[in-house]
């Protein structure tokens, strides 16, 4: 393998890093907002510039373990470090985005639940008195075990 072809690498690592740092600055942004579906294009681009700069790096893997000298494997290192950075980072955002999604449903279905609630509301009263009910007694429950669970740590002492 000639030098031509590790600078290569490099730059070609070098650009699917920035674009990657822009793609992230832009799911960052629409993480941070109200979800449109726009989010399934940003992350298909995401993992499929992963994907490259992976390769990019086996390439450069295969370059070092061919002979390369100590200033290419942190080169390496370098690289593969920043690849697990931006996966992480990635997987981070996807996973907040997913959780606030699954919020903003809930949130829906209890908007539409709260609107039926208003209509059946004569039936709803004492279905909601029950689950109060049933509130407060496992809180109480919850209160009685405490001691307990004092005394079998051995942290109570009476």
């Amino acid at each position: 393998m000639e030098a031509s072809s590790w600078d290569a690498l490099r730059k070609q690592a070098r650009r699917l890093e920035a674009q990657l740092d822009d793609q992230m600055i832009a799911y960052r942004k629409l993480v941070s907002m109200k979800s449109d579906g726009s989010e399934n294009d940003i992350e298909s681009d995401i993992e499929r510039s992963l994907k490259q700069l992976q390769q990019v790096n086996s390439q450069m893997q295969t370059w070092v373990s061919s002979g390369g000298s100590e200033v290419l494997s942190h080169t390496l290192t370098r690289h593969m470090e920043i690849l697990q950075d931006l996966t992480q980072e990635f997987y981070r955002l996807r996973s907040s985005l997913r959780v606030k999604q699954q919020h903003a449903s809930l949130l829906d279905l209890r908007d539409f639940d709260r609107a039926k609630f208003d209509v059946e509301e004569a039936s709803d009263s004492a279905d909601q008195a029950l689950l109060r009910e049933q509130a407060a007694i496992s809180r109480s429950t919850g209160q009685l075990n405490l001691p307990w669970k004092m005394l079998s740590c051995g942290s109570f002492e009476g």
